[in-house]
């Protein structure tokens, strides 16, 4: 990712959930001094204020940090109205928050009853998402990052998130592939609008918390991972392409159950009964 095209996002705004830590935090970091408007969504109010201080240290705007738990719905919701009133302008959204579970492997629920990852890293990017289209539309050309995985599993439709023979790593990559497959269902239902949408396996292993915590070693670097989802924020030559996904830079195909259009509209459907269970209608 060339500097000129990170200055291409001078005075944009880009909300980047999960910006605390690790790729998040680096993406904030290099887009902040670089003049871009940025929203910070964190959970530990903090490590936010820390984020933003090198931010501004760093030459940038002051961004606006708001804070949320978005392992309950009712927190996401709040992130959605917080950022709506107090923003006339959305241009890249970065769904890169994430969980990978308890650190002895066992099945969690969220407060609203649902898996904790499949509440994490899929329905609340979902419902986020699905939240700010509309200023997302309003400040096209626009654009939604998700921060996949290369680990993806098949999702039983009938029962995606099972209690029996759970296993946390399957877990992870079943939440990876619907947000996947959401993206792409983003992209069909955007055609014409002015924003994409796009998801990415940023770099395997990097440095991050979620690695750490898993005590594995670290096989790429932050740098990677950042200059491939700074790739899909801001490089203009992208900015037609839409419903894809990216291994690193390079386009690739993720698991085959994505390419079935019946699967990805049932998939939201569950998400949005999901929704609908824990919010109401």
């Amino acid at each position: 990712m060339s500097d000129n095209d990170i200055d291409h996002m001078v005075d944009r705004t880009v909300l980047i959930t999960g910006a605390t830590d690790g790729l998040g935090r680096e993406l904030a970091m290099r887009l902040g001094a670089a003049g871009t408007r940025l929203i910070l969504h964190g959970r530990n109010p903090d490590r936010a204020a820390a984020v933003a201080a090198q931010v501004t240290a760093a030459g940038g705007h002051a961004p606006l940090i708001i804070l949320a738990d978005l392992s309950r719905l009712t927190e996401v919701d709040r992130l959605a109205d917080e950022i709506i009133a107090r923003t006339s302008r959305l241009d890249v959204l970065v769904n890169n928050a994430g969980t990978g579970g308890r650190s002895d492997g066992k099945r969690e629920l969220s407060a609203d009853g649902n898996e904790l990852l499949w509440a994490v890293n899929h329905l609340a990017s979902y419902r986020l998402t699905r939240r700010l289209l509309p200023l997302l539309r309003a400040s096209a050309p626009a654009r939604v990052v998700n921060v996949a995985s290369a680990g993806q599993r098949e999702i039983n439709l009938d029962d995606p998130t099972p209690e029996t023979g759970y296993d946390a790593y399957t877990a992870y990559c079943r939440s990876k592939l619907a947000m996947i497959m959401a993206t792409i269902e983003y992209a069909e239902e955007l055609a014409g609008t002015g924003v994409t949408a796009n998801a990415l396996h940023p770099a395997t292993l990097m440095p991050t918390t979620m690695v750490r915590d898993a005590g594995v070693t670290p096989l790429s670097t932050l740098t990677e991972g950042a200059d491939a989802t700074l790739r899909l924020i801001c490089d203009p030559g992208l900015s037609h392409t839409t419903g894809r996904y990216f291994d690193g830079t390079r386009p690739s195909h993720p698991h085959a159950q994505a390419a079935d259009p019946k699967a990805c509209r049932r998939l939201l459907e569950i998400s949005d009964t999901a929704i609908v269970s824990a919010l109401g209608p």
